[in-house]
């Protein structure tokens, strides 16, 4: 009776944070595990991570966007930096045999020609993880594209579904860092410095994150000094939460097919 008197809530309804796992399970079927278990890595919002300042809004866009593509794995991908007020472009979408790639891989070309367009919010220039934040985003969403099935939920799912695929691909932090919240007593024009308003909300941005940080080892003290302060104890039970879920977390451990095994053999010999 004591036991289930003070047994600790869950930080989400069970529905949604099954869900993140789904999503992280899609990821690994859909994309290389190889990859993400090799190469990925937790993305922190420091001058380490993203070095360089030039003086225009697009140079500053295109130099971030530079370092997004990297640490997701797709900078060989044919890309074009637009802000938004300016794009005109239709879709392009992914060339054939897309994928992610470690560095060094063979650059793709364009689909007749064209560069697949990447549009940012020049206001985002002064909130550089909102700006990180939605160029992940949409690295997600052509990486998406390139899935062999629909994510879980659905297409009608497709925006929430790529956001956390952004958090797979290690940009968790930006993503909770700067989810849209309003002030409060306050409307979404007054008072908030947190400006990108996100399809799911930060508490399910925080609890990706922990999915992803428990997958990759990443203990809880590397990240709560670059979480906002108001999140740094959900966080905690967020990983405490994934961690006590042993048969889900084994399920999404197990999920490297054999092609990505030898290619992890491969690179810890090399």
């Amino acid at each position: 009776m004591f036991s289930l008197l003070f047994k600790r809530k869950p930080p989400l309804d069970e529905a949604s944070l099954l869900w993140l796992f789904d999503v992280f399970g899609w990821s690994l079927r859909n994309f290389s595990p190889a990859v993400f278990y090799q190469q990925i890595r937790l993305v922190l919002p420091t001058n380490e991570f993203f070095p360089g300042k030039v003086d225009s809004v697009q140079g500053m866009a295109e130099l971030v966007f530079d370092r997004v593509a990297e640490y997701a794995g797709m900078a060989h991908w044919p890309w074009q930096v637009v802000e938004q007020s300016h794009c005109h472009l239709e879709a392009v979408m992914p060339p054939v045999g897309a994928a992610q790639g470690f560095p060094g891989a063979r650059r793709l070309m364009p689909v007749d020609g064209q560069a697949m367009p990447v549009v940012y919010d020049g206001r985002h220039i002064g909130n550089p993880e909102a700006l990180i934040a939605g160029f992940a985003h949409r690295l997600g969403q052509y990486l998406g594209y390139t899935a062999k099935e629909p994510p879980p939920g659905g297409v009608e799912n497709w925006s929430q579904a790529t956001e956390v695929l952004a958090v797979y691909l290690g940009f968790g932090l930006m993503f909770a860092n700067s989810a849209f919240v309003f002030p409060p007593g306050g409307c979404s024009s007054c008072g908030t410095s947190v400006s990108r308003e996100g399809a799911l909300s930060q508490w399910d941005y925080t609890y990706a994150l922990a999915i992803f940080s428990v997958l990759k080892g990443v203990p809880p003290r590397q990240v709560c000094p670059h979480l906002k302060k108001s999140l740094r104890g959900y966080f905690q039970r967020c990983v405490a939460d994934v961690n006590s879920r042993k048969q889900l977390l084994q399920h999404l451990q197990g999920m490297v097919d054999r092609d990505d095994q030898n290619l992890v053999v491969d690179r810890a010999q090399a």
